[in-house]
């Protein structure tokens, strides 16, 4: 069995406590319906990129989402820092996860192919 990097193990922290942030504590309409897919820290813990996914993938709901995450970074940063303790709190980037978005169009061209 392969042992994990420290990097994929604060990662995978960062992902469910930001989850439960989104969830329970930010208010944010605009990132209603929005969900945290993954996070991939940099080796040295100084980056993280944090990928969301929404319900309405379209583009203007990309943008109101961006622009919900960066109006409330820095809640986010001080209660991911509280609630984390890490001796030194990431560079957070959030990008839109297009995996959703390619499967289903995957899945439509399959179902073409069919009939």
């Amino acid at each position: 069995m392969k042992p994990f990097k420290r990097a994929d193990r604060v990662g995978g922290l960062i992902q469910e406590t930001l989850s439960d942030i989104l969830r329970k504590k930010i208010k944010d309409p605009r990132l209603d319906m929005t969900v945290i897919t993954g996070v991939e820290m940099s080796a040295d813990l100084k980056n993280a990129r944090i990928f969301f996914s929404t319900s309405a993938g379209s583009e203007d709901r990309q943008k109101e989402v961006a622009a919900g995450f960066q109006s409330a970074m820095g809640y986010i940063r001080r209660t991911l820092a509280r609630e984390l303790e890490l001796r030194y709190m990431p560079t957070l980037k959030f990008y839109y996860d297009t995996s959703f978005d390619y499967g289903a169009h995957i899945d439509n061209v399959l179902k073409k192919i069919e009939d």
